[in-house]
């Protein structure tokens, strides 16, 4: 059903779940909202309402888990807080929670500023003496989102972080081809072409990671940047100090990629298509960036909190296109949700494109772009988990929003823009959310 639906781009419009879940887009229609289906020996229960949803998110470490990866997927994410559980998970989110505090992100916005600089410098490079250009934004997005989580991540080594990033997009692909797949007991230890290549990826990544991590040892400088805050002893409520493992350093770095890199670039990508094509919205995006900012000052902390209508553009971003487009999780015991009565060991699907674009909970115009769906926060809002909900939301949340503001401020200071006649609509499910041939776009000079 991928294959077929991957083959042509469908009509320009948001309506995307036959794309990205067309077993549950056929299904449901066949058999209602809630449909029970085989992936090998695992049964996988998909569900799409909403009060479910939450009561499962919010759950989750109590009834409801993440899966186990399988041994291929395991082979990239290791022991990294996106897969591992319990009080090993408890131990590395509270350590991401330090990372991550809002300060702390915001004394990284310089850093943001000068890897979206040197994007728009090379854009005009390429561009000159033309007021007027095509990109295709996707790679660029997501060249400049590895540079800034390289520079988070590694500080003055951010250029040796680029050359890991490099081995770990090619790995990431593979992972995706194997999360798909119904994995055989011992499959990984057969020499198959991708398997030998998923070896040399985790070894020749991990020998970098490590390198980096004894230079960090290394120096004499109090660096905080990321590497160096997952290298440091950490102290929790009980007084108890702990400290990651060599090994679950590197596993972090490998995870913060993934969720630091794709989430950012295809949300921005997805928010450029969505001015490009709603060239009203765009024009108010940009009276307020330029009353704010001005055309040159680049952001910072207290004018990007004065961005609001930006907040409300990324939101209905972030609603049309979310960036898991589905969430997973295993039931660790026998539960009853709602009316039904599940058994412990299976796996539940979580349609979040099916509870975002429900007409039933946002509307008729739940297909349209309308930022101002957000203006005013209700009581009864309808569910919206675009990083998740409960104790395993995504814990980068804060940075991921703070430069996607920053980035598209700047584009829409110096630039006016409409989606390309060259680009095919084709949104398609790998981890995130993402535009198969790419998100080509037409700037204009201001």
């Amino acid at each position: 059903m991928y294959a077929e639906v991957q083959s042509k781009p469908m009509r320009l419009c948001h309506d995307t779940l036959e794309r990205l879940c067309p077993f549950y887009h056929r299904w449901s229609r066949m058999y209602g909202n809630i449909v029970l289906y085989w992936h090998g020996s695992d049964p996988k229960l998909v569900l799409s309402d909403p009060d479910m949803i939450k009561e499962i998110l919010l759950k989750t470490g109590e009834c409801f888990e993440r899966p186990d990866p399988n041994p291929s997927s395991k082979q990239f994410f290791g022991e990294g807080i996106l897969v591992s559980k319990g009080d090993q998970w408890a131990v590395h989110r509270s350590i991401a929670n330090q990372a991550f505090k809002m300060e702390r992100v915001k004394s990284w916005i310089p850093r943001v500023i000068d890897s979206t600089k040197t994007m728009l410098f090379k854009w005009e490079d390429e561009n000159k003496g033309v007021d007027e250009f095509e990109i295709e934004v996707s790679k660029d997005l997501h060249d400049l989102t590895s540079d800034i989580i390289s520079k988070v991540a590694f500080g003055s080594n951010y250029e040796e972080g680029k050359a890991i990033f490099e081995l770990l997009e090619q790995h990431y692909h593979l992972v995706t081809l194997s999360i798909r797949s119904v994995y055989f007991p011992g499959f990984r230890f057969l020499p198959t072409k991708k398997n030998r290549e998923r070896n040399r990826l985790e070894k020749k990544t991990s020998e970098l990671i490590r390198r980096l991590i004894e230079d960090s040892y290394k120096s004499e400088q109090n660096s905080k940047n990321l590497l160096s805050l997952l290298m440091s002893s950490h102290k929790f409520i009980n007084n108890e100090t702990q400290k990651l493992s060599l090994d679950e350093v590197v596993d972090e770095c490998k995870n913060f990629y993934m969720a630091g890199r794709e989430t950012s670039a295809t949300s921005l990508s997805w928010a450029l298509f969505l001015l490009g094509i709603n060239q009203e919205w765009q024009s108010k995006a940009r009276e307020e960036v330029l009353g704010v900012l001005g055309p040159n000052a680049p952001p910072t902390s207290k004018t990007l909190g004065d961005l609001k209508l930006m907040n409300l553009i990324l939101q209905e971003t972030l609603r049309l296109y979310p960036n898991p487009g589905a969430l997973v999780r295993q039931v660790n015991k026998r539960v009853k949700l709602g009316n039904v009565d599940i058994i412990a060991g299976t796996q539940l699907y979580l349609s979040i494109t099916s509870t975002h674009h429900d007409t039933k909970l946002w509307g008729e115009d739940a297909l349209e772009f309308n930022p101002m769906r957000f203006v005013e926060p209700r009581r009864d809002s309808p569910p919206y988990f675009p990083f998740g909900l409960g104790p395993k939301y995504c814990v980068g949340q804060t940075l991921a929003l703070l430069e996607m503001k920053v980035i598209l401020a700047m584009v829409l200071q110096r630039y006016s823009f409409v989606v390309s006649p060259t680009y095919a609509h084709a949104p398609m499910l790998l981890m995130t959310v993402t535009p198969q041939y790419g998100m080509q776009i037409i700037f204009r000079r201001l």
